[in-house]
């Protein structure tokens, strides 16, 4: 029969391994994703400033003109124009705001009890007699 010291040291060994591979997997995750974010924000970089290019050049070359001289795609140019651009600001435009509630309203009027409407007769019962 197998002693305890065994079966702990058996235990032990898959442990290892498992818990090397874990590490190796937390660490490639770990290293991908920061190299990842960089190149996120190297291309959101890229973009606003392609937007700049764009919106600056507006009065002398068209984006259809560029997407001919290039071989860009028209519409990844007018992705990159609006980057460039400021966003519209969001909301209701002005004078279309919904008054304030007042900080003390009004008593609602007092709870209308339901109009009793005359139903149908109650039917009689005759009783028999024996």
């Amino acid at each position: 029969m197998i002693t305890t010291e065994e079966i702990e040291r058996r235990v032990e060994k898959v442990d290892a391994e498992k818990s090397a591979r874990r590490t190796a997997a937390a660490r490639e995750v770990g290293e991908l994703a920061g190299r990842r974010a960089a190149l996120v924000e190297q291309l959101a970089n890229v973009e606003r400033k392609l937007g700049a290019v764009l919106t600056a050049a507006a009065d002398v070359i068209s984006l259809d003109e560029l997407a001919e001289f290039t071989d860009v795609p028209a519409a990844d140019l007018t992705s990159w124009l609006t980057v460039g651009k400021p966003r519209a600001r969001r909301g209701r435009p002005p004078g279309t705001r919904r008054p304030k509630p007042d900080a003390h309203p009004a008593p609602s009027p007092a709870a209308v009890p339901p109009e009793v409407r005359p139903g149908p007769p109650a039917p009689v019962v005759q009783g028999t007699r024996s």
